[in-house]
C-alpha cells in the first residue's frame, strides 16, 4: 500500500465508520411497497435517503452491482443500474463518500473500469472507493450473454484486473500483458483526484483463491452477511496470506454488510419479521438468514452484536435496512452510531 494511504487509512482505524446501501431494488425490504413498481417514485426515494444519510454523518453510500433483483425475490421489481445511480447521488450529496459492494469485475474491461471510477471521483470532488470482487451470480451472467468461467478463472481475473486499474490511475501510459486481458498504451485521464489513488474494497468469500487476492491488492477486505466466526476465521487466513508476501495485515481494514431492523421496541421487530416471513418458513428460519439477527432488534441490541464485530477488528459496517425511511436513519444515527 501506498504511504500516503497507509497513514489516512491508518487515522480510520481507530474510527467506527457507518455506511448504508441506497435503495436501489436489489435484495428487498429497502423500498416502500408503493414505490417499488414506479421507478420514478422510486428513483425518488432513493435520492431522499441519500441526502439524509449524508445531512445526519453517515460516512458511504454503496450500491450493489447487480442487473436483475435477487434470485429470492420478484424478478420482476425495479433495480437500478449501479453507476448511473452513483452519478446522479453524486451530484446531490456533499460529503458522504460513496462506492460499490461490490463491482462484477466481468461485467466491465478493467481499462474502462478505471476510467469509470477516476470520473466518479471527479464529480463527487474526491469522494469515490472502489469496491470490486469476482463475481458470482451465474443468472445474471447468461441473461446478459456474459460467459461464467469457473471460480478460479474469475479471481485470476480479478487479480489481473486490479494490476491493470492501480496502473491507470497512476501511471502516465499503462501496458498490460495478462493471460486474461492485455493493454496497450492505455491513458486514464483525469486521474482520480484523491492522489495516489481511492481505496479498494475487495469483497468475497473464498478462501484459497480470493483471499490472496485481497491480500496482494486491497485496502479494505469486505464480507456480505458474514457471521462473527465467519470473520474471524477470514481475518486468520488472510494474514497468513499477507504474512506469506511480506505485506503488513495491519494494512488492510475489515468492512461486513449486514441486515437490520431496528425499532424502538421488540414488539414493533416482531411485527416487522412476521411481514418479510415466507409462507413455508418460520420466524426462526428467517432470523437466521438476515446473519442470526445480529442486527435485528432494538438499538441496545444492535450496538451488543456490532460490539462483537468491533471486538474482532472491523471497523467499517455497511448496513442494509429493511423497512428503511429517515426516521429509521434517525434512530440508528441517533441511539447507535452515536453511542459506539
Amino acid at each position: 500500500m501506498d504511504k500516503k494511504i497507509l497513514l489516512k487509512e491508518k487515522e480510520n482505524n481507530n474510527k467506527i465508520l457507518f455506511g448504508l446501501t441506497i435503495p436501489q431494488g436489489w435484495r428487498g425490504g429497502d423500498l416502500p411497497l408503493e414505490e417499488e413498481n414506479d421507478p420514478i417514485k422510486q428513483y425518488e426515494f432513493s435520492k431522499s435517503i441519500a441526502i439524509t444519510a449524508d445531512n445526519l454523518g453517515f460516512n458511504m453510500l454503496y450500491t450493489y452491482d447487480h442487473f436483475i433483483p435477487h434470485y429470492r425475490d420478484d424478478i420482476e421489481k425495479n433495480i437500478f443500474e449501479c453507476f448511473t445511480l452513483l452519478s446522479a447521488i453524486a451530484t446531490i450529496t456533499t460529503k458522504i463518500k460513496i462506492g460499490q459492494i461490490v463491482l462484477c469485475n466481468s461485467y466491465r474491461n478493467p481499462a474502462l473500469l478505471s476510467k469509470m471510477i477516476s470520473t466518479l471521483d471527479v464529480i463527487s470532488k474526491g469522494r469515490t472507493e472502489l469496491g470490486i470482487g469476482a463475481g458470482w451470480y451465474e443468472d445474471e451472467y447468461i441473461a446478459y450473454g456474459y460467459n461464467f468461467p469457473s471460480n478460479t478463472t474469475r479471481i485470476k481475473q480479478l487479480d489481473e484486473s486490479l494490476c491493470i486499474i492501480k496502473s491507470m490511475w497512476t501511471e502516465k501510459r499503462t501496458y498490460f500483458d495478462g493471460r486474461y486481458y492485455k493493454i496497450k498504451n492505455a491513458i486514464c485521464n483525469p486521474k482520480p483526484i484523491q492522489k495516489p489513488r481511492p481505496i479498494i474494497m475487495v469483497g468475497g468469500t473464498g478462501e484459497k483463491y480470493l483471499l490472496k487476492v485481497v491480500a496482494k491488492h486491497a485496502d479494505r477486505y469486505n464480507l456480505f452477511f458474514g457471521s462473527p466466526d465467519e470473520m474471524r476465521r477470514k481475518i486468520s487466513i488472510l494474514k497468513q496470506y499477507c504474512n506469506s508476501i511480506g505485506r503488513d495485515h495491519n494494512e488492510i481494514q475489515y468492512s461486513v454488510v449486514l441486515p437490520c431492523i431496528v425499532e424502538e421496541s421488540e414488539e414493533e421487530i416482531d411485527q416487522i419479521l412476521t411481514k418479510y416471513k415466507k409462507k413455508d418458513q418460520t420466524k426462526e428460519q428467517l432470523i437466521q438468514y438476515l446473519v442470526d439477527g445480529i442486527t435485528i432488534g432494538t438499538p441496545e441490541k444492535i450496538i451488543k452484536g456490532l460490539d462483537e464485530y468491533i471486538d474482532i477488528g472491523v471497523n467499517h459496517f455497511i448496513i442494509h435496512f429493511k423497512e428503511l425511511n429517515d426516521i429509521t436513519l434517525k434512530l440508528f444515527y441517533s441511539k447507535v452510531i452515536s453511542k459506539i
